[in-house]
């Protein structure tokens, strides 16, 4: 008979006093999951009325209004009170605002407290991540991410959840991971229905967070224009491929981006319409104009602010990317959706295995006047 393997005796001790930055969906459902982990939360917003009703209701109005929240859930506008003697700081803010809203915590940050940017994309322009963006604003703070396939209100509601806690390690950390703040966040975070894993590997799990979103376009895309599972499949196994590559090139490991943080979140984004990268590509596919997606209102969609960057850094680091190339060039109107698509499908056939070094010319070709995606530019 095996004998059951032995439970862990040491724990990592948790942050008691979280402050999270941002009260849009995936920022009340981390301050959700921390105060029912017995955590003391307190949860920056913007608004004056989400702050009251938090508090007051224990609703947030405006995102996941259908979700109760813990009680002791705190809410407040005032960024200082948020910071207030927090060991660790959340923050999930719009990729675009991350800096700004770095600058703002800067004025107010605890000394020595980590802070998790919950955040998925690349800046615009520098081609930095977003815990990069952070750092350059709010100077030597131990900067890491929590990332994974999760849907807010999902993780709200406490159905079962797994998801990557991601710090760079140091010497002391590998000597005594315990005391880590990837080991310590990962057990702050930890209750009945919310599962987190470690991860030394920051740069694999943010890219991996960054191309996801842009793959899901692409898949959205192929469904709303009438493509099957089998095109989905394709994409979401060839984008992942992208993902690897560009993380490889800039330091992180291949192996990252098979993990949740990767291929887990690349799967859940690219196989619902929830997401609203997945959704946005399926208007589109459909014909819809973009001013006219999602009723005309004005939804953020971070694979669509973020397509440009990735397709960017991608071509100054060496790698293709024709997937999020493709994505891309439709995006910004400069090539018709089924064309760009077609003319992927007719790309020179490779080898999956790299190693295989092999490229051949495809005997189907594109249609004249279509040119590959990334001549098309």
């Amino acid at each position: 008979m095996t004998s059951p393997v032995p439970l862990p005796r040491e724990t990592a001790a948790p942050y008691e006093r979280i402050a999270v930055i941002g009260a849009g969906a995936w920022g009340t459902a981390l301050a959700a999951v921390a105060a029912t982990a017995g955590r003391r939360v307190v949860l920056h917003a913007r608004n004056a009325e989400v702050a009251e009703a938090i508090n007051t209701h224990h609703r947030n109005p405006r995102y996941l209004s259908d979700v109760p929240l813990p009680a002791d859930l705190r809410a407040t506008t005032d960024m200082a009170a948020a910071l207030a003697g927090a060991e660790a700081v959340i923050m999930v803010v719009p990729s675009g605002a991350v800096r700004s809203v770095s600058a703002e915590v800067a004025r107010h940050m605890p000394r020595n407290a980590p802070v998790a940017v919950c955040t998925k994309g690349i800046e615009a322009g520098t081609g930095l991540l977003m815990t990069q963006v952070a750092e350059e604003e709010l100077g030597h703070t131990t900067l890491g991410t929590i990332s994974g396939p999760t849907f807010a209100r999902e993780t709200a509601l406490g159905h079962p959840t797994a998801a990557t806690v991601a710090f760079p390690f140091g010497y002391a950390d590998r000597l005594n991971p315990m005391q880590s703040p990837a080991a310590r966040f990962a057990s702050s975070m930890s209750t009945a229905s919310f599962r987190a894993y470690i991860s030394d590997d920051l740069v694999g799990v943010e890219i991996g967070g960054a191309v996801k979103n842009v793959i899901a376009i692409a898949c959205g895309m192929m469904t709303g224009a009438g493509f099957a599972e089998n095109t989905r499949a394709a994409l979401i196994t060839r984008g992942m491929d992208e993902m690897k590559m560009l993380a490889e090139a800039l330091g992180g490991r291949r192996e990252t981006v098979t993990g949740l943080s990767g291929a887990g979140d690349l799967t859940l984004t690219c196989s619902s319409t929830t997401s609203r990268n997945m959704s946005l590509g399926v208007q589109l596919g459909r014909g819809v104009a973009r001013a006219a997606c999602f009723d005309g209102k004005p939804v953020v969609v971070e694979g669509e602010a973020n397509a440009a960057s990735v397709v960017t850094l991608a071509r100054k680091v060496g790698v293709s990317m024709p997937i999020c190339e493709t994505v891309n060039a439709v995006l910004d109107g400069r090539a018709d959706l089924r064309a760009a698509f077609h003319a992927l499908w007719t790309q020179p056939i490779e080898s999956e295995p790299r190693a295989m070094d092999l490229s051949l010319a495809n005997p189907v070709g594109a249609p004249l006047g279509v040119l590959p995606v990334e001549a098309a530019q």
